[in-house]
């Protein structure tokens, strides 16, 4: 249904899908057809797009080769999708142990006596003298030969397929290093060429004034007259890469504006009333011969609209391909697409994909619904280095990642926890000499000037909580008289912007900066059975001196992601922040410093 849903929109045409079903009476499964829909037959849903629907028998093979036939014709005819109905039984049950006569006496019964679609078939054809006597039994005989010897029996019917339709994945096959260094930056004078293209609007296109504000900034930005905000940083990275002939594609509930009203790939001309006319794609325009920019509003079906994006990103590693959740949560809806295609497809089958994720995270006080992209969930699916998973902290970072996935010749999915109140924030801007030079940063260092052998414990931590945590030491250093904290210039603040695969290299050299620490803290906003905490401990351990320890400041476990009021989430913030800079072990109402 959610296919058929996202079939006719925009975003998803494809020119018409032929849809088989092999429907093969599995009713021992569900044991009454009363329990299995509600509606008479499987493809009534289809009708919602008015599709045609072809029920054909399996016992008859000519039959079932003819409705094929009507039903591509009608597809190239019309562009518009078709439904084939073959309707047939399954002889066995799911296994050799299984029995379906328990729950389905009667149909299985006949079943039993059936001799099966290949025989009735050589049967006709015999009677019609078609073939021979003994020809279907040689013709049997013949095609386990060729399984045997290794020999595929079936003659493909299209010449030179993979030159003509397959991509070409081989430069993605070369067990290249992750760590493998691309140059990302680009040119201040490119930088300026691009944000000036953003920011071109027709002087007759009326943009709404909190749009044409933005606008105005970016204009700034583009100049170095003002640091870069997310908005910015992303439009900039998808201008470099279509300008560089690498298409774009994202898609997502409120993608094209952004659902914290941060992006506005899509300028809307308030004084035109036709919504089909009055709009500006600024990355469509950003140089004559450039690659193509889609972006996409799409239906709210997570799972349908997930799945077709893993698809096309399967389908064409060449094209930076994202979705969005409007927030991180909401891909719990598409939690089928990520287990079973996203992080284990390459394994399963050798498919790779280079698909990216947008999950908004942060815990902001917005209730248990809204603040956690549930980073627990993709971190216990990491494994084999099947994806990367990332929580950029400055909009520079975001700009270089997402050129990264595209510039390293290496396809993998990568989750992406993007911010939400950050969005906005001056202490989350990036200068624009940050795009013109450098390259994403697994892990970021101390950026105060702290006396190295003075440090005493190292907070290592990831996302919003930094700006937090390196403003309440801020703060303590000037009037802070608390025994029971740590001073200022004993706490050292590092940031883990890759999460997985863990950056060893990158982490060890940070610790060793500060040879005099006897304590390393992980600080996470989420309680102690979410967030990143249980997932990546036994890396931590790993780069622990002889005489360190381990120790953790968060929220304690909870079935909730995050509480339901603002003022209890402000209280248990507070305590997480409080916890993570003292220098006891005692618990603390909603967060919990303990030491390994």
């Amino acid at each position: 249904m959610e296919t058929f849903s996202l079939s006719q929109t925009r975003g998803y045409q494809t020119g018409g899908t032929v849809h088989i079903i092999i429907n093969n009476q599995i009713g021992f499964t569900t044991s009454d057809k009363r329990d299995a829909r509600s509606s008479l037959h499987c493809t009534d849903v289809a009708k919602m797009i008015e599709a045609p629907i072809f029920h054909v028998n399996g016992d008859d093979p000519e039959a079932v080769l003819l409705i094929a036939e009507i039903a591509l014709d009608y597809r190239m005819a019309f562009k518009r999708d078709v439904v084939i109905d073959m309707v047939c039984f399954r002889k066995l049950g799911h296994n050799e142990q299984d029995e379906p006569l328990v729950t389905q006496p009667f149909m299985y019964r006949y079943i039993n006596q059936h001799p099966g679609t290949r025989a009735l078939y050589a049967k006709s054809l015999l009677e019609q003298n078609v073939v021979a006597e003994g020809e279907p039994e040689a013709m049997i005989a013949a095609y386990r030969r060729a399984m045997d010897e290794g020999i595929n029996p079936i003659q493909p019917v299209l010449n030179d397929f993979n030159k003509e339709y397959a991509v070409n994945w081989s430069k993605f096959r070369s067990g290249v290093s992750w760590d493998v260094a691309v140059d990302t930056a680009i040119s201040h004078e490119q930088l300026q060429k691009l944000a000036q293209r953003l920011t071109e609007v027709s002087t007759d296109f009326k943009l709404h004034s909190r749009v044409e504000k933005i606008i105005t900034d970016r204009r700034a930005m583009g100049n170095g007259e003002l640091a870069l905000d997310w908005g910015m940083a992303e439009n900039l990275a998808y201008a470099s890469l279509v300008a560089e002939g690498i298409p774009v594609r994202l898609s997502g509930e409120d993608s094209a504006r952004g659902t914290f009203f941060h992006r506005h790939a899509v300028l809307h001309d308030q004084n035109r009333v036709q919504w089909d006319k009055g709009y500006h794609i600024p990355l469509q325009n950003i140089a004559p011969d450039q690659a193509d920019f889609i972006v996409i509003d799409s239906i709210l079906s997570e799972e349908a609209v997930l799945a077709f994006e893993y698809g096309y990103a399967s389908a064409e590693p060449n094209s930076l391909v994202i979705w969005e959740g409007q927030f991180g949560d909401f891909a719990n809806g598409a939690q089928v697409v990520i287990d079973q295609f996203i992080s284990s497809g390459e394994a399963k089958w050798g498919r790779m994909c280079g698909l990216v994720m947008f999950l908004p995270h942060g815990y902001e006080g917005q209730g248990p619904e809204h603040s956690s992209g549930r980073i627990e969930r993709y971190l216990q699916l990491c494994a084999d280095y099947n994806i990367q998973v990332c929580i950029p902290s400055t909009p520079a970072q975001m700009f270089h990642l997402l050129r990264r996935q595209m510039l390293r010749p290496i396809r993998k999915p990568l989750i992406v926890f993007t911010p939400k109140s950050m969005l906005r924030s001056k202490d989350a801007s990036s200068p624009l000499n940050d795009f013109a030079q450098g390259s994403f940063q697994s892990v970021i260092g101390e950026v105060d000037a702290l006396e190295a052998a003075k440090v005493r414990r190292i907070i290592v931590c990831s996302g919003k909580i930094y700006y937090e945590l390196k403003a309440a030491r801020r703060e303590r250093g000037i009037q802070d008289t608390s025994p029971k904290s740590l001073s200022p210039e004993e706490v050292a603040i590092i940031r883990l912007e890759q999460l997985y695969p863990f950056p060893h290299d990158a982490f060890g050299a940070q610790i060793a900066n500060y040879p005099n620490a006897t304590e390393l803290l992980w600080c996470q906003e989420e309680p102690g059975n979410q967030g990143a905490w249980h997932r990546i401990q036994h890396y931590l351990l790993r780069h622990l001196r002889d005489g360190m320890r381990l120790a953790y400041a968060l929220r304690f476990s909870s079935a909730s992601p995050a509480a339901g009021y603002l003022a209890v989430h402000n209280e248990q913030q507070k305590a997480v922040i409080d916890a993570a800079f003292r220098c006891d072990l005692d618990i603390k109402s909603g967060a919990r410093h303990h030491a390994n």
